[in-house]
This record gives C-alpha cells, structure tokens and sequence, in this order.
C-alpha cells in the first residue's frame, strides 16, 4: 500500500509538478475522510458493534 502511494506520488509529481500531486492529494484525504465519517455514522447507526478489526 505504501509503495502504491509512493509511486503514485512520483507519477503525480512528473506529470504535473509537486503543486498538482499535493492538491491532488488533498482531494484524496478528503474524500477518505468522508467515507470514513459516513461508514462511522452508518455503523453506529445499526448498533452492530465494532466496525474496525482492532
């Protein structure tokens, strides 16, 4: 996973300069931040428990 990053990192680096590769992933964190508030209220909703592995 981190080297899936890494790369992608380069890619976007090349392709578009450090500028594009960090607004593009400042869109990546945002959207990840959103499922993961929506999974948390989804979840907690239902009262199923536990929706994390630890």
């Amino acid at each position: 996973m981190i080297a899936a990053l890494i790369v992608l990192l380069i890619i976007l680096a090349v392709l578009g300069g450090g500028g594009f590769a960090w607004n593009a992933l400042w869109y990546i964190l945002i959207a990840a931040l959103i499922l993961w508030a929506l999974g948390f209220l989804l979840r907690g909703a239902e009262g199923a428990g536990r929706w994390y592995r630890w």
